[in-house]
């Protein structure tokens, strides 16, 4: 299974994907991923068997795109997102931001 950038259309192995997820947004439920390739950045949001891609709107976050990754699934844990997918699991922590 590999999984595609939608800016490059560059494919990855899970384990490749998943670790290039650098921040879990518990508030709107979203990863932020940056392509290892061409640097391109998205947010998006871990589905049980898919990925859904899309932008905060409203305090919100809209899913416009699905790409589907039979098997996934995912546990949200109070400041992090566990991902699994057959026997292979990944941890997106929260970054802690500063207040405004």
């Amino acid at each position: 299974m590999l999984i595609p950038c939608l800016a490059c259309e560059s494919r990855f192995a899970p384990d490749e994907y998943f670790n290039a997820c650098s921040d879990y947004n518990r508030g709107l439920d979203l990863v932020s991923w940056t392509c290892p390739r061409c640097g391109n950045h998205d947010d998006l949001r871990v589905l049980p068997g898919e990925l859904g891609f899309g932008y905060p709107h409203r305090g919100r976050f809209d899913v416009h795109d699905r790409v589907r990754v039979p098997g996934l699934r995912r546990q949200r844990g109070e400041l992090r997102l566990d991902i699994s997918l057959e026997r292979s699991s990944w941890r997106v922590h929260t970054r802690l931001r500063q207040p405004v």
